[in-house]
């Protein structure tokens, strides 16, 4: 039986690195074959994964000898911790690899949904030149970005935000006054409620807990400007789908753009299709080439380390 088994696709330098010290069964189709991962988690002593990868108790319970799973990313919800907490099992995200792959897309978020103008191909190779509507696009600088949480990868939005001189504030209740990355990245510290009703664009960068889930919904919705836009790379469940659709449709918000969906993959027929001013992603703000390598080496890196001490 393998040592390592990798269910998601992870950079092949990484895999090959792995590979020089243990067993590493690498198939990243196993995501979708669930029955078939469990039988190759029993006897592994790791497991690598993406968002995808489901580890419920049974397949934490099925990898009798797994010391550790490694997290190519951050969010955990797709990681049962209680039942790895139970077994002895350690579970080891890829801290900030990606950040800046996430604040990168963010800020792109940022400028096209409030310069509005790039939806326009397939009516303008129709022949149209809509040209006076689209010519009414914003700019970012001088307007006021808010931030649903002011972890790591808010705090490099916030970083590239200030270069288009933007104004930044954030709401992390978890994040003291006394941080001196309030100060030190010229973030004013600001309520939930004050950041929907005074930012002219809001991202989210919260985990999916119970107390986050849908904390985008209708009425967090009505509270933000009429031509606010809004950007989701952190988890689907945080935004409550229908509720944007319909928001959107009825032009009480400037755009959207998701990266993240509460059922992913985003099946046809969603709520969220024909909806006017949406961009949506398919989970790929945190995926680059650099920022793949960055996730994949330091994955590896926490692997060896929980088997080898080194």
């Amino acid at each position: 039986m393998p040592d390592i088994v990798i269910s998601e696709f992870m950079d092949e330098d990484a895999v090959a690195d792995l590979a020089r010290d243990f067993d590493v069964h690498y198939d990243p189709t196993l995501v979708d074959k669930p029955e078939v991962l469990a039988g190759f988690v029993v006897g592994a002593r790791a497991l690598i994964v993406r968002n995808r990868t489901q580890v419920r108790a049974a397949l934490v319970a099925a990898g009798n000898k797994l010391r550790c799973i490694g997290r190519l990313g951050v969010g955990l919800d797709n990681i049962d911790l209680d039942a790895c907490k139970a077994h002895g099992i350690q579970v080891l995200p890829a801290t900030g690899a990606n950040n800046l792959s996430v604040a990168e897309y963010v800020i792109t978020g940022v400028l096209m949904l409030l310069r509005g103008a790039y939806h326009s191909s397939a009516e303008m190779l129709a022949g149209a030149w809509p040209r006076t509507r689209l010519g009414q696009g914003r700019e970012a600088g001088g307007r006021v970005l808010g931030l649903v949480g002011f972890g790591g990868i808010a705090r490099d939005v916030a970083r590239l935000a200030h270069g288009l001189d933007m104004q930044v504030a954030a709401f992390d209740p978890n994040v003291p006054e006394s941080d001196p990355a309030w100060a030190g990245l010229r973030v004013i510290r600001r309520s939930f409620e004050d950041i929907l009703a005074e930012s002219d664009a809001v991202s989210l960068h919260v985990p999916l807990l119970p107390a986050t889930r849908r904390m985008i919904d209708a009425k967090a919705l009505a509270r933000l400007r009429p031509h606010a836009v809004l950007i989701n790379a952190a988890r689907g469940g945080v935004v409550d789908e229908k509720a944007l659709a319909d928001a959107l449709k009825a032009g009480r918000l400037g755009g959207a753009m998701l990266d993240v969906f509460e059922d992913e993959p985003l099946k046809a027929g969603s709520v969220l299709a024909d909806v006017p001013n949406l961009i949506v992603t398919p989970h790929v703000a945190g995926v680059t080439e650099e920022g793949n390598r960055r996730v994949s080496a330091l994955t590896a890196a926490n692997v060896r380390q929980a088997l080898t001490g080194r």
